[in-house]
């Protein structure tokens, strides 16, 4: 078996291995480093992770992301938390993914068990700044993050 192929059993295995940690997100990296001047991953997700919202300062660090499963929903937000824009997106479905410009705030939401998705940006990797995470939403781990994805997870019909 080779490993250039991103195949079904791969998708399976990272989305086993998100469903039996805390976080229920697990990455598969199609880069060689954290220094890698691109970064590619898959991303398994599950219903019930939190990704606080955030941006990207860093004028290179576009972020992609494309879904090959499940469902899963990107919000857009202005610089006090105000929804700007909510999208579901789907394989095959009207909207497929997402190009967030660098310095705007978005966050994901998973909508699906069994969600996969490829993510890209601008590498080496970088600890992000304080100034790229939203001050009006609880950080990953802090109180109150089941309120926020809640709120969040609100913004899109079953």
């Amino acid at each position: 078996m080779s490993d250039f192929f991103l195949d079904a059993r791969l998708l399976d295995e990272l989305t086993a291995r998100a469903r039996s940690v805390p976080r229920l997100r697990a990455h598969h990296n199609l880069h060689d480093s954290p220094e890698a001047q691109a970064h590619r991953m898959l991303v398994a997700m599950e219903p019930g992770s939190y990704v606080c919202p955030h941006r990207h300062l860093d004028p290179n660090k576009a972020e992609t992301i494309v879904v090959l499963r499940g469902r899963l929903g990107v919000i857009v937000f202005d610089e006090a938390g105000r929804r700007q824009e909510v999208r579901e997106m789907t394989p095959g479905g009207a909207v497929i993914g997402y190009n967030i410009p660098p310095g705007v705030f978005h966050a994901i939401v998973c909508l699906a068990p069994g969600t996969i998705f490829i993510e890209a940006k601008a590498g080496p990797y970088a600890v992000p700044l304080a100034a790229e995470w939203g001050t009006w939403a609880p950080a990953e781990g802090e109180p109150g993050t089941a309120e926020a994805l809640a709120a969040m997870r609100s913004a899109f019909s079953d």
